[in-house]
């Protein structure tokens, strides 16, 4: 039998979740969230103290059964339900924001995505602390339902399905506007085809595309940067003239101009094109120290 949601209360909640082995609420759904269904409805409010191992041990009363239709059953959201994952990124700590609920992954729609929501994210993942919050399906867009809108983490929360949301299961954006995060565990730059991981054809991350960079304007304090962020020490030498081949990767159009302080290739500037000037012949390679 389905549950009118007239009376329905956060200690009921805790008490359906604890007998499925399913966490803690995370938020209670009125008004068919997840549709009407079939089945007959429960004309009895519930008056769980929150304590009780099962529901049914918990207090009823009779309802006001004109207060119950289809329309007003209730549904639930417990903690253990919900997963989330980083989807098209280049590596799990960056991409675009799914979430799965009740077997499927599906999006979260990014107005008011903030830091505070990406922090949990990060955090959930073991993936350290966001370094850029991304709208407008930076990611591409998802092919599954909009699952999460408006999440309402206050930045503290060790996992995304601990944080409320605004009307969940309803989406109110299109794929156009999924949200998506870089967390500081994802790397921006790796060095490829050397003969450690500290060596190699440099190429940078962006979006879900590696790409080769340009030696034109690759200096010392660009190196330093890709060094440090690889966690490789500091830079030996850098090479040009696709010392470690060429490889197939795109080219990397934009002049890199770090100042050598930045943790990440990701924060330093770029300038206009090099186009003119990079071939595949022109592929910066790098030795690091470690």
């Amino acid at each position: 039998m389905s549950v009118c949601d007239a009376a329905f209360d956060q200690q009921d909640a805790e008490v359906v979740c604890r007998e499925l082995d399913c966490g803690a609420p995370v938020q209670v759904l009125r008004a068919a969230a997840f549709d009407k269904g079939d089945a007959q409805m429960w004309t009895q409010e519930i008056h769980c103290t929150g304590n009780e191992s099962q529901i049914h041990l918990c207090p009823t009363s009779p309802a006001e059964e004109n207060n119950c239709s289809h329309d007003n059953s209730v549904e639930l959201l417990c903690a253990e339900s919900l997963k989330v994952r980083l989807v098209d990124g280049n590596s799990p700590c960056a991409g675009r924001v799914e979430v799965l609920h009740r077997g499927q992954w599906g999006t979260v729609c990014d107005m008011f995505w903030d830091l505070a929501d990406a922090a949990v994210v990060c955090r959930e993942l073991d993936c350290g602390e966001p370094v850029d919050v991304l709208g407008d399906a930076y990611f591409g867009p998802g092919s599954g339902p909009t699952l999460m809108s408006v999440p309402m983490c206050i930045g503290s929360e060790s996992t995304l399905k601990n944080c409320g949301s605004w009307a969940w299961g309803k989406p109110v954006c299109a794929h156009n506007e999924d949200a998506g995060v870089i967390c500081s565990g994802h790397k921006h730059s790796r060095l490829v085809n050397g003969s450690h991981l500290c060596s190699g054809r440099l190429e940078v991350a962006h979006g879900n595309t590696w790409m080769s960079v340009c030696d034109a304007a690759f200096d010392q304090q660009d190196a330093e940067v890709v060094c440090r962020e690889l966690d490789c020490g500091a830079p030996v030498q850098v090479l040009r003239a696709a010392a470690f081949d060429k490889g197939d990767a795109q080219m990397w159009t934009q002049a890199i101009h770090c100042t050598g302080d930045e943790s990440y290739i990701f924060f330093c500037p770029t300038s206009s094109s090099l186009k003119d000037s990079c071939t595949n012949g022109n592929i910066v390679g790098l030795i690091c120290s470690s």
